[in-house]
């Protein structure tokens, strides 16, 4: 927000907010090694259930040739999209700052609005000038967004499956070794779910300095035990031939088997998702040194194992091919680890949901939700009650409703395929659009990647009636939650932007003759100030409410005046449009409570398309000339930084800024007073005063012809009726922005 040309701070052009992770040496080795226990906890725990999820427990067992097919095939398909898309690719499409995931490639081919003309470090400029040669279509945007939206969706739901699934399979190997439990495994998985939900509260802080360890273990045991079990048929070698997946699936035309060699991929979306934690290097080494080939190794041992043990390993492949006695020392410590590795990709995938609901929360694209940070030195980490209880009770239910493994992996799979997917489209667009590589470059990635998309997508897409109904309508209804919040915030900002007004229209100062030039500009309901006098602080000046009633018959207007009180009080008046003028929860306090505070503070957020924003290009602030005592301060927001105000950063600005004012004074008197004034903004700012508006919404009447009755109809249900009553049960800022009691809330009516 603008309010005058005073002096403000400014941002530096050349600063970035946030680089990638650049590390070498023992420094790169250390971050490698901590990718384990964060990136690779979902795809680390795959094969649980892969082979089971291909051939039934209770199903017959599968000639040799099929099993090499199938493990030609999980071998491939971890080849070409873990390694080959995501590691050699995706990768190197991370934003300026080294951030990943679907949203952020996203926000890179469509970001807001504002952003050109907000330009707060080098990598906007160059975006800037990237931009003027190629643009992606307008009309894209909607489309794109929505695409965005449903991939978003379904990794949430990803994640209530990955919890399901992953723990229910670590959990069943005990009816391996104790048959007799056997009927007990799904409540005894659900106890382990309560434990994992429960802790959220505590943090991630001090159980993530285990997670690496643990799952370098666990690979470990996995490459082990898979070299030990190949040894008993070395002749699965075969399977590193493509032509015997090939050959695999023409002689059974079993389309069907993708869906359970999809679950070999499954996290492979967390490698790029998870870039902005690391860098490019750290990640491409862990996996090409550590977990590719353990994965390899324990696919083809299984593989050995099943061709020569065929009747005692088909009911749980997994467990049943470690080495040793089904209840012997391996078994136990293999279980052991099973557990820990499940419940860390289960961790992990709450906590990207976490992360999730952040962005979606900063971009406007969800209901505020009251957001839990849990480190103050690690920015990111955070609880969010509400959506921490949903979690908990959809995978209770889940496992509980399908009862078994088997039944999971049906569900399973569908919400990645189609993540993937979404993942493939937009690397194609930001290659043509942001990377500006030639168009032959994008077309043959995305028919290449996107056929495999498809062919796992194609088959994920059968299992609909057996489960993946279940990622399906979550990720639905996520969408239209998201998208119907994304279309109605956007027409209240609107509406904030129109409804705006220029102060220098509404307050004049001392001396400036007339209260208001041409009173026939004037509406009824302006508030118009009167400076009168100076004691030396700006703050204690008198104002005068000039409310200008409306004109008589004969045209004449008439004016009350009458002394405006000044409340010893710091107040914030929040906005978040970036248009000039005041917000209309300015003019909203007036109206209800005819006095200002003795501070104020004009607020305009802006969200900008980086992860997070440094804290030196946090605000800007300038001073209101014709408002003594009030500034105006724009906050820059990434889009998973804290929404929460630092006033001790606003307030150390203000300070400079009052400083460099008083630094022309020769006599010293305004440095006096501007010390007062910063003073006595201290004391206030200890105990501010947020003013909110709410909006209470109104839908207007748009012309559609034959249609517009039961089009308008439909539209005040929905602005009226379902987002005016979702808005006063979650209004701005209650309990995460400020303490309830230094919140003030004024009524605003938006025609929208």
């Amino acid at each position: 927000m603008s309010t005058s040309s005073g002096s403000s701070t400014i941002l530096k052009p050349g600063h970035p907010s946030r680089r990638p992770l650049h590390a070498t040496g023992l420094a790169l080795a250390i971050l490698s090694f901590q990718t384990l226990g964060i990136i690779y906890s979902d795809i680390g725990t795959s094969p649980l259930y892969v082979l089971n999820g291909i051939w039934s427990s209770s199903g017959p067992v599968p000639p040799k040739e099929d099993v090499i097919g199938c493990i030609s095939a999980i071998i491939w398909a971890l080849t070409l999209l873990p390694l080959c898309k995501y590691v050699l690719i995706c990768l190197h499409f991370g934003t300026h700052e080294g951030e990943g995931g679907t949203f952020a490639l996203y926000q890179g081919i469509y970001p807001p609005k504002f952003f050109e003309s907000t330009p707060t470090h080098d990598s906007m400029m160059a975006g800037k000038k990237r931009r003027a040669d190629i643009k992606p279509p307008n009309s894209f945007r909607w489309p794109m967004l929505i695409w965005a939206l449903f991939g978003t969706g379904l990794t949430m739901a990803d994640g209530v499956l990955t919890a399901a699934v992953s723990v229910t399979s670590a959990v069943g190997g005990i009816a391996v070794a104790k048959p007799s439990v056997s009927e007990h495994v799904v409540s005894i998985s659900i106890g382990f779910l309560l434990v994992l939900f429960l802790s959220q509260p505590l943090g991630t802080a001090r159980l993530s300095l285990f997670f690496a360890p643990i799952t370098f273990t666990w690979l470990l045991l996995l490459a082990g035990t898979g070299i030990y079990n190949i040894t008993k048929h070395s002749g699965i070698f075969r399977a590193f031939d493509p032509s015997r997946a090939v050959m695999y699936f023409v002689r059974t035309g079993s389309y069907d088997t993708l869906a359970g060699v999809l679950l070999a991929v499954t996290g492979c979306e967390a490698l790029f998702a998870n870039l902005g934690q690391f860098n490019m290097i750290s990640i491409q080494i862990s996996f090409t040194s550590l977990v590719y080939p353990s994965l390899v190794l324990a696919y083809l041992g299984q593989g050995a194992r099943l061709i020569v043990d065929g009747e005692d390993v088909i009911s749980n492949i997994f467990y049943r091919t470690i080495p040793g006695k089904h209840n012997g020392p391996l078994f136990w410590v293999l279980f052991t680890y099973a557990i820990l590795a499940t419940l860390i990709a289960s961790q992990a995938l709450v906590t990207a949901s976490f992360s999730l609901v952040q962005q979606l929360v900063n971009m406007r694209s969800l209901p505020p939700i009251h957001m839990i940070h849990t480190s103050d030195k690690t920015e990111g980490q955070l609880y969010i009650p509400v959506i921490n209880w949903i979690l908990m009770l959809a995978t209770i239910i889940i496992v509980a409703a399908f009862n078994n493994a088997t039944q999971l992996t049906n569900a399973y799979g569908f919400a990645v395929a189609t993540v993937m997917f979404t993942t493939t489209v937009l690397v194609a667009l930001q290659m043509r659009y942001v990377k500006h590589l030639p168009i032959i470059v994008a077309i043959l990635f995305l028919g290449f990647f996107g056929f495999l998309d498809g062919l796992f997508w194609g088959a994920s897409l059968k299992k609909i009636p057996h489960g993946a109904w279940v990622p399906l309508m979550l990720g639905v209804i996520l969408l239209m939650i998201m998208t119907f919040w994304t279309w109605a915030k956007g027409l209240e900002d609107q509406f904030d932007r129109k409804s705006r007004k220029r102060l220098e229209g509404i307050i004049i100062p001392e001396g400036a003759g007339a209260i208001f030039g041409d009173s026939e500009k004037r509406e009824e309901g302006e508030f118009v100030a009167l400076q009168e006098q100076d004691d030396g602080d700006h703050c204690n000046k008198t104002l005068y409410l000039i409310t200008p009633p409306l004109p008589d018959a004969k045209g004449a207007q008439g004016e009350e005046r009458r002394v405006i009180a000044r409340l010893n009080l710091l107040a914030i008046f929040h906005g978040v449009s970036h248009e000039r003028g005041v917000p209309p929860s300015f003019t909203s306090f007036l109206r209800q409570w005819p006095s200002l505070p003795a501070f104020g503070v004009f607020l305009t957020t802006r969200v900008l398309p980086v992860p997070y924003v440094d804290d030196a290009d946090r605000y800007v602030v300038s001073r209101v000339e014709v408002l003594p005592g009030f500034y105006g301060v724009a906050q820059y927001l990434g889009f998973r930084d804290e929404a929460a105000l630092r006033m001790d950063e606003i307030i150390a600005r203000v300070a400079e800024l009052e400083e460099r004012y008083a630094g022309a004074d020769p006599d010293g008197n305004e440095r006096a007073g501007a010390r007062r004034r910063v003073a006595r903004l201290l004391e206030l700012a200890r105990h501010p005063t947020h003013v909110i508006p709410h909006y209470a919404p109104k839908s207007k009447s748009l012309a559609m012809g034959r249609l517009s009755p039961i089009a308008n109809y439909l539209r005040r249900v929905l602005i009226e009726d379902i987002y005016g009553r979702l808005t006063m049960m979650l209004p701005e800022g209650e309990g995460w922005l400020a303490p309830a009691d230094e919140i003030i809330h004024v009524g605003v009516t938006a025609t929208i």
